[in-house]
């Protein structure tokens, strides 16, 4: 494919939702919410459950009575089957790209060359993809620049005849014109409410309007951020792709608990657990750290019974050895958790990373014959028997701890554990 340079923003269309009805068909048709840590709140909803006038961060506990009346159908979230799905979506688009940036869990960045008609081509060809190798609906946005592939994506979300595909290049310019006409500049990728109150000030009320204003006041009055948007929508690239940005500055483990822990030893096995995962995630990015930040913490209500503050563990070598970093975690908190508080939460957060691959440096130190990194061994086994195949000490555990998340309405994890392949039946 040859022609001028462009910009797709594929999409997953109501991504956790979606997840879901790929792997339970009777869902399709039905309102469907997906719930957050703990089965807390509605963090995704169909469009059925939209049409209900069910909110995002609506209390679950609020509207379970209603939902057999509604025939609405609840879901704990399933990370691990959200992650995995959308490791095949990004692998499917990045087929069809001269380059790709993976801009979340449901969206990517691909860069694409052609004519107008070709473009569109083949964004309907990365749809069918998707769909096909997948089971994920997504929508394609078109553009020259990613803030217009991002409002281009946008139409196509809302324009069903579009059949899911927008290309800007393709549609005539005055129609592309009264659409920003129309749409406020809150509308906008990277544009919020607030910033959104300040630029009506200024009467700029719509995309359209800021699409006109002056850049340089643009860049005065609010950010040189601001400014490069104003630039984008007038067709000059600006925000770079994600080989041209820093690398990641940190990584985070961090969840709530179903029930509270209030022992040490309680907390030793949660940041033995979490210690590990925080492990796992700096040997699936190639990194090691050399600093560790572990954190706990008592419901905001409580009074009185303090929060564990944040330890920060250096070590003198950067690693990702998940022995290492369980053994520091496991110390750190048993030496500054407070006995009887109720904790309602933990993490560990990684900084300093660089490289796994990169130079190591020496240890002068470091006793000869030590121990060696497991880390890539206990991946490895994850990846072919299943997140709970494998772990060290409590994080090797095959039943969860009483502890852990709440998922009572959790699908199974369809596409990571043996034990919850689907089985079809001739």
């Amino acid at each position: 494919m040859v022609g001028r340079q462009a910009i797709a923003l594929v999409d997953v269309n109501n991504f956790y939702v979606s997840c879901e009805r790929v792997f339970d068909p009777r869902l399709e048709g039905r309102p469907v919410v997906v719930l957050s840590n703990n089965d807390g709140c509605v963090v995704a909803r169909s469009a059925e459950a939209k049409a209900l006038g069910i909110a995002t961060g609506a209390p679950w506990f609020q509207i379970q009575a209603q939902a057999k009346a509604w025939g609405l159908v609840a879901r704990s979230s399933n990370y691990e089957l959200y992650g995995d799905m959308s490791a095949r979506v990004m692998e499917v688009v990045g087929r069809f790209g001269t380059w790709q940036e993976v801009y979340s869990i449901d969206e990517s960045f691909v860069g694409l060359l052609g004519d107008p008609a070709q473009l569109e081509t083949c964004g309907r060809e990365i749809r069918a993809a998707v769909m096909r190798h997948v089971g994920l609906p997504v929508c394609v946005g078109i553009a020259q620049t990613k803030t217009l592939a991002k409002f281009a994506n946008r139409i196509a979300k809302q324009n069903p005849a579009l059949e899911g595909v927008c290309s800007l290049d393709s549609m005539p310019a005055g129609h592309v014109q009264a659409i920003q006409e129309r749409v406020p500049a809150s509308g906008l990728w990277g544009v919020g409410e607030r910033t959104a109150k300040r630029l009506k000030m200024l009467e700029i009320q719509t995309i359209a309007d800021l699409k006109a204003a002056d850049p340089a006041l643009i860049r005065k009055k609010f950010s040189v951020v601001l400014q490069r948007t104003v630039m984008e929508l007038n067709g000059t690239e600006c925000i770079p792709h994600t080989e041209e940005r820093v690398d990641k500055q940190q990584i985070m483990f961090s969840r709530s608990f179903s029930t509270p822990v209030t022992t040490i030893e309680g907390m030793e096995q949660v940041m033995a657990v979490y210690a590990q995962r925080g492990a796992a995630r700096l040997n699936d990015s190639g990194l090691r750290a050399s600093i560790m930040t572990v954190t706990a913490g008592t419901s905001r209500f409580a009074a009185g019974e303090g929060s564990f503050p944040a330890a920060t563990i250096r070590f003198a070598t950067p690693t990702q050895d998940p022995i290492v970093l369980t053994r520091a975690a496991v110390a750190a908190i048993g030496q500054s958790a407070v006995p009887g508080a109720s904790y309602l939460r933990a993490g560990v957060m990684f900084s300093g990373l660089e490289p796994l691959s990169g130079p190591e440096m020496l240890d002068v130190f470091a006793k000869p014959g030590g121990q060696p990194c497991v880390g890539g061994v206990l991946g490895d086994v994850r990846t072919k028997f299943g997140s709970q195949a494998i772990g060290l000490g409590f994080g090797g555990l095959a039943e969860p701890p009483s502890w852990s998340m709440k998922r009572e309405l959790s699908s199974p994890k369809y596409t990571t554990e043996w034990s919850d392949l689907p089985v079809v039946r001739a």
